[in-house]
């Protein structure tokens, strides 16, 4: 399996960044056709302190060469040139294959 994970820093407006990420962008995002798995989390920190990241997004495809079909896609295109639209705090796009360990 590979694997995109995307890190959101935490956004100027966390209500508004989540807002426009579930009503706006994952409609859009839901064009892109051949994920095996596709997972949102936004993220706490154990003490209760703003972590880092807001949100976690994992997009997964069987081959490397599949997530790169998928993204160049214009559902794939269109969803990442939404990104700045809501993701005041930047994206980090991480590429990887993704090894089961349990």
């Amino acid at each position: 399996m590979y694997t995109v994970t995307v890190l959101y820093p935490q956004p100027a407006d966390p209500a508004a960044f989540d807002t426009y990420h579930d009503d706006i962008h994952v409609p859009i995002a839901r064009g892109m056709e051949g994920l095996v798995s596709w997972t949102a989390q936004r993220i706490e920190a154990r003490d209760g302190t703003p972590p880092p990241y807001h949100m976690v997004v994992q997009l997964s495809a069987p081959t490397r060469e599949d997530l790169q079909r998928i993204l160049d896609s214009p559902a794939g295109k269109a969803a990442a040139a939404d990104v700045p639209n809501f993701a005041t705090g930047g994206a980090i796009f991480l590429f990887g294959e993704e090894r089961q360990m349990l």
